[in-house]
C-alpha cells in the first residue's frame, strides 16, 4: 500500500522497501537533504514521491496511508505531539505506525545528564534540533496508537559513544467501530 515517511532525510531508507508497497511519499522539510531524497528516489525500486513538508503538518488528506515510517524523526520535531496526531491523522483504521527512535535513558544519572544538556538548548543546537529526553513511547500511546510490538535496546552510532537506548516497534490505529 501506501507508505509515508515522516523526515526522510536523503532517502537511505527507500531501498528498504519491499516490492509489495505500492508508493512511498516521502516528507522531507530541509532542501539540501530533500534534494538528496529525489535523487535517491529516481534510483528506487518502488515509486517514491519526495514532498516538502514538516511532519506535524503533513501536506495529505486524512486517512489516505497505510502506514507511517518514523525513523529518528520524532526527536526532532517541533512539536511531537501534533507530529503523532497527524500520523494518525493520515493513517486509515487498522494501519500502522512503525518506529526507530532514540529515547531518554530509564536509569540515573544518564537520564538527568540527558534532560540537562536537552533543556539547555546546548544538545538540540549541535544535533539538528534533536531533544534526547523525549519519551517517544509514551507519546505514541498518549496519540491513540496501540503498540503491538516494541523492543528496547543500546545502541552507539560509534565505536567509543556511550549507548543510547533506541526503540524499535509498531503501533495500529484503532480499528473504526
Amino acid at each position: 500500500g501506501t507508505v509515508v515517511e515522516g523526515g526522510a532525510g536523503h532517502g537511505l531508507n527507500f531501498p528498504l522497501y519491499p516490492p509489495d508497497v505500492t508508493e512511498v511519499i516521502a516528507i522531507e522539510p530541509e532542501p539540501t537533504l530533500r534534494a538528496e531524497a529525489e535523487r535517491a528516489a529516481a534510483d528506487a525500486a518502488i515509486p517514491v514521491r519526495v514532498l516538502a513538508g514538516v511532519a506535524d503538518d503533513l501536506p495529505l488528506g486524512d486517512a489516505s496511508a497505510d502506514a507511517v515510517v518514523a525513523s529518528l524523526v520524532l526527536c526532532s520535531v517541533s512539536d511531537q505531539r501534533r507530529a503523532l496526531a497527524e500520523f494518525r491523522r493520515v493513517l486509515r483504521p487498522g494501519s500502522e505506525l512503525r518506529f526507530y527512535e532514540h529515547v531518554i535513558p530509564n536509569c540515573q544519572p544518564k537520564r538527568f545528564v540527558v534532560q540537562a544538556l536537552d533543556h539547555s538548548g546546548l544538545f538540540p543546537a549541535i544535533a539538528g534540533g534533536c531533544h534526547p529526553a523525549r519519551d517517544t513511547t509514551q507519546a505514541i500511546l498518549r496519540a491513540g496508537f496501540e503498540i503491538e510490538e516494541i523492543e528496547r535496546f543500546g545502541f552507539s552510532p560509534q565505536r567509543f559513544q556511550p549507548m543510547i537506548p533506541h526503540i524499535l516497534g509498531r503501533a495500529r490505529v484503532p480499528s473504526a467501530g
